[in-house]
């Protein structure tokens, strides 16, 4: 469904990197200027828009041969800003607009714990321990945030919301408690061998 846009922007010689670029600063300019004013699904919507770039970007870079370990780096260090930016984007709707504390810390919550899932696979994989565990993966995150979100807002059902972030609060935290089990074993299994 992507490749004629793949095709388009490869014929246009716009790199993976500068659409990883641009799809990051979308997703952050529609969490962070809609969402802190009450415009949930609109903000959705631009958000959306903008994450097929995180599609788009590697079968471009796949296609035109131009995959790198750069690349590889860009694109994860620019998915936490986009990802951070939407739990930004909505904790300043909790302080703001639809003023709730508990909702508030939730998303820095969510916003810490997302951080830390993806860090801890990530430095895990680095010292040769095999990660792939967790019940909260990055896409997992995004679309339950994203899709109940834009319902809450649509069928003026803020509970959804609610739901979603105390869901994400708890699945990010035992996937970042899952990752450091995961990788104790392997250590202590590492260093029993080595004795």
């Amino acid at each position: 469904m992507l490749a004629p846009f793949v095709k388009l922007f490869l014929r246009l010689g716009i790199s993976a990197d500068a659409v990883t670029l641009v799809g990051t600063l979308g997703v952050a300019a529609g969490a962070l200027v809609f969402f802190p004013q009450g415009m949930l699904w609109e903000g959705v919507l631009v958000i959306t828009a903008f994450v097929f770039s995180d599609l788009i970007d590697g079968q471009m870079a796949r296609l035109s041969g131009r995959t790198s370990k750069f690349g590889a780096f860009w694109d994860s260090t620019l998915d936490r800003i986009g990802d951070g930016a939407i739990f930004i984007g909505l904790a300043l709707y909790f302080a703001w607009e639809e003023p709730s504390k508990l909702y508030l810390v939730l998303c820095l919550v969510c916003l810490l714990m997302g951080g830390v899932t993806s860090y801890a696979r990530s430095r895990g994989e680095t010292l040769g321990f095999s990660v792939k565990v967790g019940i909260a993966e990055r896409a997992d995150r995004l679309v339950l945030i994203l899709v109940m979100t834009f319902f809450s807002a649509v069928l003026d059902l803020p509970v959804l919301l609610y739901i979603a972030l105390w869901t994400l609060a708890v699945a990010s935290t035992v996937t970042v408690g899952q990752r450091v089990w995961v990788v104790r074993k392997q250590a202590l299994a590492e260093a029993s061998t080595t004795i």
